[in-house]
């Protein structure tokens, strides 16, 4: 009897210890990813399926980029592939185009959009033009990737958002990610695309993790340029934004979720070509529309929603005018307490909100 009940003993501390050693073993479906090391995993599967492929810029390589981005890129493919250049944006910009016209396919890092205007020319007339103006002959597969809009703290001249700069241009598609998957798949699409592809990025995300799916862990991971997303369902108002706001737009609406509200949030993704259809069709169901974003308010891309909305299908859905968030018609203020004045805020959101339910 003794002996038995020892093996029944024995028989569940092994089931035991299976049930503990399987647990362990199990995987999470989501791993939590920053959106540097997305951006990351991004150009490092490029760069090892496509030996086209290469980065170049100030900082990118020995140093692992200004904000880490590169970061393991040059040990592993070396000088060839991952190129340190002087602080000069036009040359390097430029060397950049001259090699995307001769078949390659550049990832030109600007340390920060702010340092872009310093090749813009090389951005504009160089890349974006080239394809039309050459009947379709003369690809420019570039990529133009960076930090964009304010930081913290960085004050009037290293705080443009150049989302509405870019989009104006024939030519370009411009891209805008706001999470871990965003970034990766959109600049795996970017990187493949035969067009110049400016490529927003926020400083204030790089660190921020968030979950990312089983698939997007893929190397075939991709996510098509042109698409917005839907990242919450409503039915009383629209709220669209990019980049670092759309968790604003979230935030305010799980407050507002509440008091009853229920907003529903488009992450536009894609700046140029703007997937206007899905704005529509949300604009039809909520029958109200704010555009939320960081840039200056004049001939900004809440601007170019408003209008196009104005002109197509969705206006007759509209029970109120459409409403614009957006950044302060000012240079960014270098003190803190005014550069939060500066830029939306969740309350500033949820306040236009009510104005415009009339609540």
């Amino acid at each position: 009897m003794a002996s038995l009940k020892c093996l029944l003993r024995s028989g569940r501390n092994a089931v035991s210890v299976v049930l503990r050693r399987e647990f362990h073993r199990t995987l999470p479906a989501c791993l939590q990813v920053t959106v540097r090391d997305a951006l990351n995993q991004a150009m490092d599967e490029e760069l090892e399926r496509d030996e086209r492929v290469f980065l170049l810029g100030e900082e990118v390589a020995q140093y692992d980029g200004a904000y880490k981005v590169s970061r393991g890129l040059w040990k592993k493919y070396g000088d060839k592939r991952i190129i340190d250049t002087p602080i000069t944006e036009m040359g390097f910009a430029g060397i950049a185009v001259g090699a995307a016209m001769a078949g390659l396919r550049p990832i030109c890092e600007f340390m920060t959009f702010n340092f872009s205007m310093q090749a813009i020319d090389q951005v504009i007339n160089s890349a974006a033009k080239t394809y039309y103006m050459s009947a379709g002959l003369q690809p420019v597969s570039i990529v133009f990737r960076g930090p964009n809009g304010a930081s913290a703290g960085v004050a009037a001249q290293h705080s443009q958002c150049f989302a509405a700069w870019y989009s104006h241009c024939p030519g370009l598609k411009v891209v805008s990610p706001w999470n871990s998957e965003d970034a990766k798949g959109l600049l795996k699409a970017a990187i493949r695309d035969d067009n110049p592809v400016v490529f927003l990025e926020n400083e204030l995300m790089y660190g921020v993790p968030f979950e990312m799916s089983e698939e997007a862990q893929s190397k075939d991971f991709l996510i098509p340029i042109g698409k917005a997303k839907i990242e919450r369902q409503g039915d009383r108002v629209t709220l669209v934004s990019h980049s670092r706001f759309v968790s604003h737009c979230l935030d305010a609406a799980a407050v507002l979720s509440k008091e009853g509200i229920e907003c529903e949030v488009i992450n536009l993704r894609t700046i140029r070509p703007m997937d206007m259809e899905t704005i529509e069709k949300s604009v039809m169901k909520t029958n109200h529309l704010i555009t939320v974003e960081g840039g200056w308010p004049q001939f900004g891309v809440g601007a170019e929603i408003s209008a196009k909305i104005m002109e197509g299908p969705a206006f007759n859905y509209l029970d109120a005018p459409v409403a614009r968030v957006t950044g302060v018609d000012i240079p960014m203020p270098y003190a803190k307490i005014l550069e939060d004045h500066s830029i939306p805020q969740v309350k500033d959101i949820i306040f236009t909100v009510k104005k415009t339910l009339n609540i």
